[in-house]
């Protein structure tokens, strides 16, 4: 299931020692090869660097807008794997739609989530759509198949992609951030009712919420107003993170006692502890930990 790989270094690519503290390695970074390399340290220790860049320790791959936010990160033996637990949990959406046939992600960071998917669900027609051509310049570093058939790249806006997609979306998610946060040209009501209308009838919506909970709290008011209340927000503690869900099917009651049985056998599928996704998501619908965190979003 794992493809283990020797990674190698694109041509294009700026390499030098990593001049932060806590990340050691090199870092790569796509500059030309006059550029001086004092300049770029200055850059990077201060966060002027405009660009994303990427930190390897020589066991993982870090892909950085800046050393406070961390996008994605990829083990080099084990590149098609979820390193991150945020990411894992986001795969939380196969315990209420095991079987998708197109999905959707909007920002593309490191591209875990697509050559999860890619790889161990052949069947699946995939789109990932990120904003930043600095972002898809790193496919080759993250080891992203090529696009074909199964899987498209897209640089573009995710919310315009959403708007003129076709409908029958079976999974939308998204994964987007800036250098301060979540994406702030997509948190809005607008961009939520766009992925309402394109879902397929059993579809699911799955949304990383990280960075500053300023930057999403909202969003989860308009999930809830937009999904009529049939949403769940669970934390990741290990990342900081929060996940959320929002399922389009009308009068959505989760079976409980299926679920959990349904879930190991995804952990048999897929590696992943998905008993433990059920437990969480279980108990933060029955808190109502959605409406609690809209209701903040209000104060």
């Amino acid at each position: 299931m794992t493809q283990a790989a020797r990674p190698s270094k694109p041509a294009a690519l700026f390499e030098m020692p990593s001049p932060f503290e806590t990340e050691s390695g090199k870092v790569l970074l796509h500059e030309p090869a006059w550029v001086r390399e004092g300049e770029l340290r200055a850059q990077l220790l201060d966060e002027s660097y405009p660009k994303p860049f990427v930190v390897d320790d020589g066991e993982r791959r870090y892909l950085y807008f800046n050393t406070r936010l961390m996008q994605s990160a990829m083990r080099l033996k084990a590149p098609n794997d979820l390193d991150l637990r945020y990411t894992q949990k986001m795969m939380s959406f196969l315990l209420f739609n095991p079987h998708p046939k197109r999905i959707v992600l909007i920002g593309l960071g490191g591209g875990s989530l697509v050559k999860f998917c890619y790889t161990r669900m052949p069947s699946v027609q995939f789109t990932a759509v990120d904003i930043d051509p600095d972002v898809i310049a790193f496919r080759e570093v993250f080891m992203l198949p090529p696009d074909g058939p199964r899987l498209a790249v897209i640089e573009g806006d995710g919310a315009e992609y959403i708007a003129g997609a076709d409908k029958g979306i079976d999974v939308v998610m998204v994964d987007a951030f800036d250098e301060t946060g979540f994406a702030p040209a997509l948190a809005n009501r607008e961009f939520l009712e766009s992925i309402y209308g394109k879902l397929s009838g059993n579809g699911v919506l799955v949304i990383n919420l990280a960075g500053e909970k300023e930057s999403y709290v909202g969003l989860i008011g308009d999930a809830m107003q937009v999904f009529d209340e049939q949403v769940i927000v669970f934390g990741v503690p290990e990342d900081g993170n929060h996940v959320l869900l929002a399922f389009k099917i009308r009068y959505f009651e989760p079976r409980w006692r299926w679920l959990h049985n349904h879930a190991k056998e995804l952990r048999a599928k897929f590696g992943l502890d998905f008993p433990t996704f059920a437990q969480k998501i279980e108990r933060a619908a029955k808190l109502g930990l959605a409406r609690r965190e809209a209701v903040r979003g209000l104060r």
